[in-house]
This record gives structure tokens, C-alpha cells and sequence, in this order.
């Protein structure tokens, strides 16, 4: 069964909106815990915009599972990896007036600035994740490059609406998924999944960890985040 990365950012968002202490991300984190999360994942924004470089650092020192920080390849991010090392960063891409991460790494593109990021990265002993659509060129990128992992993308699956679309962009998962595999490459999946497009996802042979957060977020405000967390890791 595939490890749950619970993403408690917006956990963080509901604290930003009044700029006060409550509710705390580190909390979130130890009753995320307590429902069964094996990893905890929260995004450092250029912007600090729901996590803040005070979560990053306690963080650190609370989490007793992986801790797993997704980052822009941006120094200023990169200087508090090195200082905090979490056991993951998921280098993705980021733009300030998105609401959320919108597409993957262009790793094409961007090849010997991520590949720089990479290596300070894995050198301080942090394992690397690059954050892609499923694309075979970029997951090849992705390992030509040294990764040790690559999230693929989901938010187009999560996003389709009719039959057909949904059935094509499964294939596009199911064949990103065998071309990460054979590349040497541990296989995670995130961003969009939710209670009732997840399992289907989950029957993928080969995803090692899956990364949610609005959802199991969102149930929890009604149910509470221990309860929430429990019922998603029984889909996976």
C-alpha cells in the first residue's frame, strides 16, 4: 500500500487570514499523525502566503514520521532546506498569483538550474523530488538529472470530467507510472485527488507515496483531521 503524505498548508491558510496563532500547522501535524499519515508535506512559498519559516523550523523537531517540504528552486528556499534539512523536497514550480501549484516542473527547460538544486540538496542529505506532469521526456529529464524521486502530476486526472476524459487521462498516469518505474525512479503521485477519484489512482502498481491535502482539509473541518486522515488512508 502506498504511503499518505497529508499536506496541512491550508491548515496554515485558515491562521494567515487573521494573521493570528491559531489554528496551528503543528497540531494538524501530530493528529495527522495520530490517524495514520506517514508523512507530513507542507510548501514554504516565496510569499508565505500559509506556512511560514517558524512551522518549518518546529516542524522539524515535532514531526515523527517524514517530513516532506515542497519548495521553488529559489535560494532564499534553498538556504532554509540546508539550515532545517526536512527528509524530502519536492522541488516544484511556483507562481505568486496562483492559488495553487499549476502544472509540473518544465525539468526540460530548466535542466542545470534544478539539476544545481538537486545536488546541494542530496549533498546536505535530503532526498529530491521533482514535482512533473506525466510526461515521459520530463521523467527522463528527471533521472538523467539524478532525482531520487518524481511526483507525477495529477491535477489533470482530478480535473476531467466526462468518461472519456477521465479514462485518457488515467492511461497517461498508468504509462507515466511504468516509465518512472523503469527509469529507477521512486514513484509518488499528487496534487487534486480527492475521497471519490482516489482509489482508482491507488491501483496503480509501483506509487510508494501519494501527497493530499485540500481534501482531507476540507473533510476535516466537518469531521475532524484525525477521523479524515483515517478514511483516506482506507482508500489507499
Amino acid at each position: 500500500m502506498a504511503g499518505l503524505g497529508v499536506n496541512i498548508d491550508h491548515v496554515a491558510t485558515i491562521r494567515q487570514a487573521r494573521r493570528a496563532i491559531e489554528p496551528d500547522p503543528v497540531w494538524a501535524a501530530a493528529l495527522a499523525e495520530l490517524g495514520g499519515a506517514d508523512g507530513i508535506t507542507i510548501h514554504l512559498r516565496e510569499d508565505r502566503r500559509h506556512i511560514i519559516d517558524r512551522d518549518v523550523r518546529v516542524l522539524k523537531e515535532t514531526v515523527q514520521v517524514k517530513l516532506n517540504l515542497e519548495m521553488a528552486a529559489e535560494e532564499e528556499i534553498i538556504e532554509i532546506a540546508l539550515q532545517t534539512r526536512p527528509d524530502q523536497c519536492t522541488l516544484v514550480p511556483e507562481k505568486r498569483e496562483e492559488l495553487t501549484t499549476e502544472g509540473g516542473l518544465d525539468v526540460l527547460g530548466q535542466r542545470d538550474r534544478i539539476a544545481t538544486a538537486c545536488l546541494r540538496l542530496q549533498q546536505a542529505g535530503m532526498e529530491v523530488s521533482l514535482f512533473i506532469d506525466p510526461v515521459a521526456e520530463q521523467i527522463e529529464a528527471a533521472a538523467a538529472l539524478g532525482a531520487d524521486a518524481v511526483e507525477l502530476h495529477t491535477g489533470a486526472y482530478a480535473d476531467a470530467v466526462s468518461a472519456e476524459e477521465i479514462d485518457g487521462e488515467f492511461a497517461d498516469l498508468v504509462a507515466a507510472a511504468e516509465t518512472t518505474l523503469q527509469a529507477g525512479l521512486v514513484l509518488h503521485m499528487g496534487h487534486g485527488l480527492t475521497y471519490r477519484n482516489v482509489g482508482r489512482v491507488a491501483e496503480i502498481p509501483g506509487i510508494c507515496e501519494f501527497n493530499i491535502g485540500h481534501s482531507i482539509v476540507a473533510r476535516a473541518v466537518l469531521v475532524g483531521l484525525e477521523r479524515a486522515v483515517r478514511e483516506m488512508k482506507l482508500l489507499l
